[in-house]
């Protein structure tokens, strides 16, 4: 934050940028090969435990649509999706995520995919194909950070279903939106993104320079993936888009009268950080899946980067309302390419929920306000 004093502040509480002033100590080597040319976040392959439990969550639930299944895998599409799937529910022993997946713009950009992981030194597999259904010729790797990446252009095309309002519920899933990562070392971790393309949206530090969290994105909007900081890798949430704030609020409702409100971990609110409408929720073996509306565009070239200040607790929720200790805590292991959980770092960098949440368990709106009691922290 020292850094930002000769930019300039905003009414709303945060500084604009024209480009994050995050430095890493420890970087990761920038290739000389040419990198992909990803174009969205389109598909996550989640390890469930109990099957038909989940599809009654992402299904019965959620509404997301059904692409094909079998006794091992469900493949489910939102409503606007026009490739296979967003997402894979595979039976498994571990819940885990298994798959970060982006399309590439050219079948040509799998061969700069191989070459770029392969300079980094990085586990490498190529599939013509595919490692699932629906998906040609694939690559995926074990990232400098540990995700499990994968990349592709070759899919099946499915029937967009937006004009099928005979089928659409109250709180429909419209698309896939974005990953959020968790990571020991953000700093680093957005580098080696920059170096893969991505472009920096919003970020949230401290008076000394510390990087709690940033979202970057590939799509013209707020991020296709955050990083945010803690013991990793492992995956925080996965989002799906809405249309509007009362499908938010139509997913409460079933929620309620289906007796399924502890699904619901945090929401519906509004952040500060993408100015976002949100819910979070967690599926039946706890993965946190997010459902979000109304953040904004994103695709000029010279979009100013958004800095929040830690201490400043409308980043996290516009109300100023306290953030549950487990959104802070908890998240999804990820494996390797051979299907085993991926061994997890610790954080030695400041703990957002440590230095947001005082000892006596309140938190506070803004540093500067003195008063810190006044709203419920880690003791909710």
């Amino acid at each position: 934050m020292a850094k930002l004093n000769e930019h300039d502040k905003q009414s709303a509480g945060f500084w604009v940028t024209e480009e994050a002033p995050i430095h890493s100590d420890n970087p990761i080597p920038t290739a000389t090969s040419e990198a992909p040319d990803i174009l969205r976040c389109a598909y996550m392959e989640l390890i469930v435990t109990d099957l038909a439990a989940s599809r009654e969550f992402y299904v019965d639930v959620l509404g997301l649509y059904v692409t094909t299944e079998d006794d091992e895998a469900i493949y489910l599409r939102s409503t606007e999706e026009f490739i296979h799937h967003n997402l894979v529910l595979r039976k498994g022993p571990v819940a885990a995520v298994a798959a970060f997946s982006y399309r590439v713009r050219t079948p040509q950009d799998l061969d700069k995919a191989v070459a770029f992981f392969e300079e980094l030194g990085c586990e490498v597999r190529r599939n013509p194909n595919g490692f699932v259904k629906g998906i040609g010729d694939s690559v995926r790797v074990i990232d400098p950070l540990g995700f499990p990446y994968e990349f592709f252009y070759q899919t099946e095309h499915t029937e967009r279903m937006s004009w099928r309002y005979d089928l659409h519920i109250p709180g429909e899933l419209v698309r896939l939106d974005h990953f959020n990562q968790i990571t020991p070392d953000v700093p680093r971790a957005v580098g080696y993104m920059q170096n893969l393309g991505f472009r920096v949206t919003e970020d949230i530090q401290d008076n000394e320079g510390t990087v709690y969290a940033a979202w970057m994105r590939r799509k013209p909007t707020v991020h296709d993936t955050a990083m945010t900081g803690g013991d990793g890798p492992r995956m925080h949430h996965v989002c799906f888009a809405t249309h509007e704030k009362h499908n938010i609020l139509a997913i409460c409702d079933k929620l309620g009268s289906l007796r399924k409100s502890d699904s619901i971990e945090r929401g519906p609110g509004r952040h500060g950080v993408s100015n976002a409408f949100y819910l979070y929720l967690r599926d039946p073996d706890g993965h946190r899946v997010e459902v979000y509306t109304q953040d904004y565009y994103t695709g000029d070239p010279d979009n100013p980067v958004v800095t929040w200040d830690v201490h400043d607790n409308q980043r996290r929720d516009w109300w100023g309302n306290p953030v549950v200790p487990s959104w802070y805590t908890d998240g999804s292991l990820v494996l390797d390419l051979d299907g085993n959980p991926q061994p997890i770092v610790a954080r030695t960098d400041s703990s957002e929920m440590n230095v947001t949440i005082g000892a006596d368990g309140f938190s506070y709106t803004r540093e500067e306000d003195g008063d810190k009691g006044f709203k419920l922290g880690n003791t909710l």
